[in-house]
């Protein structure tokens, strides 16, 4: 019988060792982040081509940022889309 050696470890670690934790942590951010866009579209009940005028830009450019599975958003397109919203973006450095 082998012995699973991921058994006991962690799932970081799992990622780390398959070389993916940076890109799995990267969709998880952006598809967290795109769930809080959503609801707060909703909330101000804002449409995408609304918001898309609000933010200066195309609707193309707001699916893009409101699709989980498009982690390449620019800080740039971020700010625009909080400050249509009142919002502002705060990032933060914190240990690994």
């Amino acid at each position: 019988m082998s012995k699973n050696k991921h058994r006991g470890g962690d799932f970081r670690d799992f990622l780390n060792e398959q070389g993916i934790l940076g890109e799995v942590e990267a969709r998880a951010l952006k598809q967290a982040l795109s769930l809080q866009l959503d609801h707060l579209l909703k909330k101000e009940e804002l449409t995408k081509t609304q918001m898309a005028a609000r933010m200066k830009t195309s609707r193309a450019a707001v699916d893009r940022l409101l699709d989980a599975s498009n982690s390449s958003v620019t800080l740039n397109t971020l700010g625009k889309a909080a400050r249509a919203l009142g919002r502002k973006v705060k990032i933060e450095l914190v240990p690994a």
